[in-house]
């Protein structure tokens, strides 16, 4: 498998305690929105016993400049040197790959079952199909505790204004925490949630993305609902 040394460009906080790291696009460096690459710190200052290289869901979209990944900023030591690390600091990346990827019929709605740094593969799948003017009607339920950990939760709202086929259903389980103010849905992702906002689309494809009892949660409930299995795509975030 073909690898890729690329320079980190910049980094920007996305949320409270979520960092986006920006890297240069190698030549030749391809994916598909919501696939994966493997990212190692070369030769770092400190390492633990999970090694020095971790998986990441790309967050940026085939069209945009930057190779760009989010990720909570846990202390661990792969975290802590990558972000201390100077700008230009060369990482080592793996070709992209994974099957966690927009369906082709665009018949079929969409619907996204998203909690928190989950979001990173949907940004890329939403940002691509509205560059791309796809067909494909796009819902994504986004659970956050407050908003102020909502990732790119702006960029969506503002992205939702402007696409006809994209919705945004965000959801806060613990406002009372935040200091923010928040007239959107509380609480976590359920059956009556889903089926107010999806209820009506005909024959969706399901996909769920985040923590792994996040993800374990929102696949036991759609089967609940009496979802078919082969209608459900999930993808776990272990140890992210």
């Amino acid at each position: 498998m073909p690898t890729y040394k690329v320079k980190l460009k910049h980094r920007e906080e996305v949320a409270e305690s979520t960092t986006a790291f920006y890297f240069e696009k190698p030549s030749g460096f391809d994916f598909r929105p919501g696939q994966f690459c493997n990212v190692a710190l070369l030769d770092p200052p400190e390492t633990d016993a999970k090694g020095n290289a971790r998986s990441f869901s790309i967050a940026s979209a085939p069209y945009e400049e930057d190779l760009m990944m989010a990720m909570r900023m846990r202390d661990t030591a792969f975290k802590r040197v990558l972000g201390r690390a100077p700008l230009g600091m060369e990482v080592r990346f793996s070709k992209a790959v994974g099957p966690f990827t927009l369906h082709e019929d665009a018949s079929r709605p969409a619907v996204f079952l998203v909690g928190g740094i989950g979001i990173t593969p949907f940004r890329s799948m939403i940002l691509d199909a509205a560059n791309n003017n796809l067909p494909h009607r796009l819902l994504l339920f986004y659970s956050n505790r407050r908003p102020e950990d909502a990732a790119f939760l702006d960029e969506l709202q503002q992205l939702e204004k402007n696409q006809a086929n994209f919705n945004l259903v965000a959801t806060m389980a613990e406002m009372e925490k935040s200091q923010q103010a928040w007239q959107g849905e509380t609480g976590f992702i359920r059956k009556e949630m889903i089926d107010q906002y999806a209820g009506h689309l005909a024959n969706p494809i399901y996909y769920s993305a985040g923590p792994p009892a996040m993800v374990h949660a929102m696949r036991e409930l759609l089967v609940g609902m009496g979802v078919n299995e082969d209608n459900i795509r999930t993808e776990d975030f272990d140890g992210y």
